[in-house]
């Protein structure tokens, strides 16, 4: 048996337990129809029902009624396409200071570095300190991943001045979710700029180009280089701070961002990695081949909040330590002589049954345990959460329905939170469908750098290596299976003892902010790492500049985005009306994760390279 201490207070087991409310109900399965009833509005961006009027604006303030109407299905392209924003401002409390902020929302055209033709229409809302010295205050670009996922998760759920109580872990919060300033707020550290990739939020290709155009690993991270390029060019902010903020398949982007954009001559200070899928290739639970070891620790944080570990654990932090621990001098070592044929060790079972809560019996057939099985397996007549394995549901409850009840309460909430924020506070509105969950992810061309799925980390390697003053930061939950943090571990061990990589982990699960007690933890550690990143910056001046110079050797977008296949397949693709055909989530499929084909090439690819 292992030895650990247990979960620290004010970690709750087994009772939270799902009601349903009003949330299951209007959940992503009948969003088509329920958005009308959450507060949003089927093929609209805009909420329904009754409002109270808006107040007038004031100085230097502008409303926008954008007549645009944008597509996310892969052959939609806008034939022209502008650069227009709403501007509002603001006030927000932090830590007893008053701050005052101007909030924009609309598009930016991204536009290729070597031609400056257009290539997309970028949705945005950036949030920016007013009366800030440019050149010392940081900007911070934030996007979700999918493929296919607009930014409405970071946006209304992290650090943005406004954000959701969703009360996560429970489920048993009134729905629509309230929307609150957010005391956790970064807005006291960086200014902000949350970006919608192609074919999510309202961002769509400019003709020639089509959304499926900028729908692969590569072609993606261009052009969000050149969004961002322009951005800071536009916004008068080519010297500031800059750093890139990625969430789980923004891990990858960000890790093929940072590279691309220091060789366009934009020095990055720093990337935050949440929850990030760098290489999936080593997440078993993408691939389904594999491994499965590295998610041991968090199939022990999910059975001890539970109840499910003996001896319960009294601190989880140790418990994780412990676990880590045997993971890789035990259960890794005799699975992988499993993988190769090797019998079982007799002595791992009960062991592995102590720490999980999954029966020896169990573990001795199913011995690279997957973790869409242990989903099924910890509770009995319930599944627990992918993203938040704390999350759960009854099977066959409406919060079950789609196999993972911690996304499922979420999106329906998040859908009607963004609409109220566009129109309301900041007095952006569309007739168009804001996609929280687009269906680029059907056709997506997932190879990069010669792997049929991508492998980021050399990508990573390659950007610190460019800039020696490039610091990154992972953090997410110990309670995600999606992307466990040991995998996230593991691969970031292969750039060996890096000083310049830190890694912070809590309670909570992929999107481990969303936690109330987390995501002050994590605003403290992320405002640390900012203070210390100007003070390395202060100390050694134009060392980000330096690392930058002369290395304005740019890949085209357009190049990539002509060469570009995907995995051959028919395409399944929306209906080519550009008005109200659309549906605010159109995939099933849930970051990271890949089609059955892609997975299918993976294993087939993987088996020819293992010797016999």
């Amino acid at each position: 048996m292992l030895k650990h201490a247990g979960l620290t207070a004010g970690s709750p087991g087994p009772a939270h337990t799902c009601r349903f409310t009003w949330a299951t109900w209007c959940s992503a399965t009948t969003l088509a129809f329920a958005l009308t009833a959450c507060g949003g509005g089927s093929g609209s961006g805009t909420a329904s029902g009754p409002t109270s009027p808006l107040p007038p604006l004031g100085a230097g303030e502008s409303a926008l009624d954008d007549p645009t109407s944008y597509s996310a299905a892969a052959d939609a392209g806008l034939a022209d396409a502008v650069d227009a924003v709403a501007t509002t401002r603001h006030q927000i409390t932090l830590g007893g200071t008053t701050l005052a902020y101007t909030a924009r929302a609309g598009h930016l055209v991204a536009r290729d570095l070597t031609t400056n033709a257009a290539e997309a229409s970028m949705f945005f809302v950036a949030y920016t300190l007013d009366g800030a010295d440019a050149r010392q205050r940081p900007v911070t670009f934030f996007y979700n991943g999918g493929p296919g996922s607009s930014s409405v998760w970071l946006h209304l759920g992290s650090f943005g001045p406004q954000r959701l109580v969703t009360g996560v872990p429970a489920t048993t919060a009134v729905a629509p979710f309230p929307l609150v300033n957010n005391t956790e707020s970064l807005l006291d550290v960086t200014d902000m700029v949350f970006v919608n990739a192609v074919g999510t939020g309202l961002s769509e290709a400019v003709l020639p180009y089509t959304n499926r155009s900028f729908w692969g690993v590569d072609t993606d991270a261009a052009v969000f280089r050149d969004f961002i390029k322009r951005w800071l060019q536009v916004n008068g902010r080519t010297a500031s701070p800059t750093y890139l903020y990625g969430e789980s398949y923004g891990g990858p982007r960000t890790a093929i961002l940072a590279g691309l954009l220091q060789s366009a001559g934009v020095p990055l200070q720093a990337v935050v990695l949440q929850s990030p899928a760098l290489d999936y290739n080593s997440n078993c639970g993408v691939t389904g081949i594999g491994n499965c070891a590295p998610f041991l620790p968090t199939y022990g944080a999910a059975g001890a909040w539970y109840g499910r570990v003996t001896p319960v654990p009294a601190s989880l932090p140790d418990f994780m330590a412990s676990l880590r621990g045997f993971t890789d001098t035990q259960y890794a070592p005799a699975l992988a002589a499993f993988l190769r044929g090797a019998a079982v060790p007799t002595t791992l079972p009960p062991v592995l049954q102590a720490n999980t809560g999954i029966a020896a019996g169990v573990w001795q057939t199913e011995f690279n345990l997957q973790p869409s099985r242990f989903q099924q397996l910890l509770q009995d007549g319930e599944i627990i959460g992918r993203y938040d394995a704390r999350m759960h549901a009854p099977l066959g409850s409406t919060l079950a329905a789609e196999g993972d009840p911690s996304s499922t309460f979420l999106t329906a909430s998040f859908a009607a939170g963004i609409a109220t924020t566009l129109r309301d506070t900041l007095r952006y509105t569309n007739a168009s469908t804001y996609v929280l969950l687009g269906n680029a992810i059907q056709q997506w061309d997932f190879r990069h750098a010669g792997r049929v799925l991508p492998d980021t980390v050399p990508d990573l390697g390659a950007a610190l290596a460019q800039n020696p003053a490039l610091q990154v930061l992972a953090v997410g939950g110990y309670h995600d299976l999606a992307t466990p943090f040991h995998v996230t571990e593991q691969d970031l061990a292969r750039l060996g003892a890096q000083p310049r990589i830190q890694l912070r982990w809590y309670p909570g699960g992929h999107m481990s902010y969303l936690d109330d007690v987390t995501r002050a933890l994590q605003k403290a550690d992320l405002a640390a790492f900012y203070k210390t990143n100007a003070a390395l910056l202060a100390a050694q001046p134009g060392l980000l500049s330096a690392a930058v110079a002369g290395k304005a050797l740019v890949q085209s977008t357009a190049a990539l985005a002509a060469t570009a296949r995907p995995l051959n397949e028919a395409p399944t693709d929306l209906p080519s009306a550009r008005v109200g055909a659309e549906a605010a989530v159109q995939t099933t499929l849930r970051d990271p994760s890949v089609p059955p084909r892609w997975a299918q090439a993976a294993r087939e690819a993987a088996l020819s390279a293992t010797p016999p």
